[in-house]
């Protein structure tokens, strides 16, 4: 077994508690190459942030295991060469098997997430407090999810989503003792997270089930997963270079800055660091069509992604100057 600890990775536990205490949420970037990764991980040097490295289900067996492994421990070497003293975790997200998360915590994981929002209520628990007693006796922290979210990223995939109800909370927290909790407050994974006419205000999220939540677990973490804000720049640039994407739509961002105030301390990205990956490679190709050379695309796409990343850690999230 290969802990955590002797990759120089940290635990969400005390990120989650300053987050709380400074009104903001910490970055949650899945990745899934090594250019995204450094993307990540100099953003976040240069904006001084805090970070999760995300990792599903698919882009584990994407990457390999155990190169994986080796990538978060590369990424800690290329933080600490910076004199950043960046907090990184490495956290599987929508682990969806208890074989899954003990694999993943095997490897290096210091947070996992155990999606048992499929099931009904008491296996969900069950599930949940399995993986939560096997990540404690490894100081490995879990996150657990009430509620379900529509659309599709990975393997997760919904068609309609079913608001957490707040009566479950308090005996979910107690009866599986996770440390962060997931709820559907109108969030939705992929980049169509809303239909809506032209000239139809955007949907707002239900924060009257976020603050009834607070209310009946104060104090806890909250985390907010399909919370990418779908750039319109870069949708507008695939849609230019060739790409078909119209209508896509995410959540705005001043809705999750408003979130990042409250009991949200996790916020996950996905769906934008992808969009801008396809975005540039798109452009780039389009000028210059005889091109060959994956550096010439890939490099630009990492580029931008960083540039990206440092704006929501200071603009949208609040994790900026917070390590």
């Amino acid at each position: 077994m290969t802990g955590y600890k002797q990759l120089g990775l940290v635990n969400t536990r005390a990120m989650f508690k300053k987050a709380m205490a400074g009104k903001y949420a910490i970055p949650a970037y899945n990745f899934n190459n090594m250019e995204q990764l450094q993307a990540i991980i100099q953003g976040c040097i240069n904006s001084r942030s805090p970070v999760i490295l995300q990792v599903s289900k698919g882009a584990r067996k994407y990457a390999n295991q155990i190169l994986l492994q080796y990538m978060a421990q590369g990424a800690m070497e290329m933080i600490k060469a910076s004199g950043v003293p960046v907090p990184v975790a490495l956290h599987l997200d929508h682990g969806d098997s208890y074989e899954l998360c003990v694999s993943c915590i095997e490897s290096g994981f210091s947070s996992v997430m155990i999606d048992g929002s499929a099931h009904p209520y008491e296996k969900n628990v069950e599930l949940t407090k399995k993986v939560v007693e096997f990540a404690h006796r490894h100081d490995v922290t879990v996150e657990g999810e009430l509620g379900v979210l529509a659309g599709m990223e990975d393997e997760v995939h919904a068609e309609t989503s079913h608001y957490t109800n707040p009566d479950d909370v308090e005996d979910f927290v107690k009866k599986t003792g996770v440390d962060s909790l997931a709820i559907s407050i109108g969030t939705s994974h992929g980049a169509f997270k809303f239909k809506i006419k032209p000239g139809e205000p955007m949907p707002t999220l239900r924060f009257d089930i976020l603050e009834e939540v607070e209310r009946r677990i104060p104090g806890f973490p909250i985390v907010l997963h399909g919370a990418s804000s779908v750039v319109k720049e870069y949708v507008d640039m695939i849609n230019r270079y060739g790409g078909k994407m119209e209508g896509a739509v995410g959540i705005p961002e001043e809705q999750l800055r408003k979130a990042a105030r409250s009991a949200v301390c996790k916020i996950n990205i996905d769906s934008d660091g992808r969009l801008v990956i396809t975005a540039i490679i798109r452009k780039v190709f389009a000028e210059d069509p005889k091109g060959f050379d994956p550096r010439n695309y890939l490099g630009p796409a990492r580029e931008e992604l960083m540039k990206l990343i440092e704006r929501k850690n200071k603009d949208v999230l609040g994790s900026a100057g917070n390590i």
